[in-house]
């Protein structure tokens, strides 16, 4: 069930942010990569793009990381609350 979840989220903000590509108020960068961090956790391929994009744009990397980090520990205070 949580596979099947993470990937709906996932192709979710892909998509959200193909149509953010196009309308001037949606930062459709972001949603994309938001999308593929998810995806990575699923999928080999995305993996295999975000050690490119890392690579390529250290900067970036680094900015993810802070993200990645705020988001675990989102999870992690939303499954203990939901665990109460």
């Amino acid at each position: 069930m949580k596979r099947i979840v993470l990937s709906i989220v996932g192709w979710g903000f892909i998509l959200l942010g193909v149509v953010g590509l196009f309308l001037p108020f949606l930062q459709g960068v972001l949603f994309i990569l938001i999308g593929i961090m998810i995806l990575s956790t699923q999928y080999g391929w995305a993996r295999l793009l975000l050690m490119k994009m890392r690579k390529r744009f250290p900067k970036i990397a680094r900015t993810t990381d802070v993200a990645r980090t705020k988001v675990q520990a989102w999870m992690k205070h939303l499954s203990r609350r939901n665990a109460n």
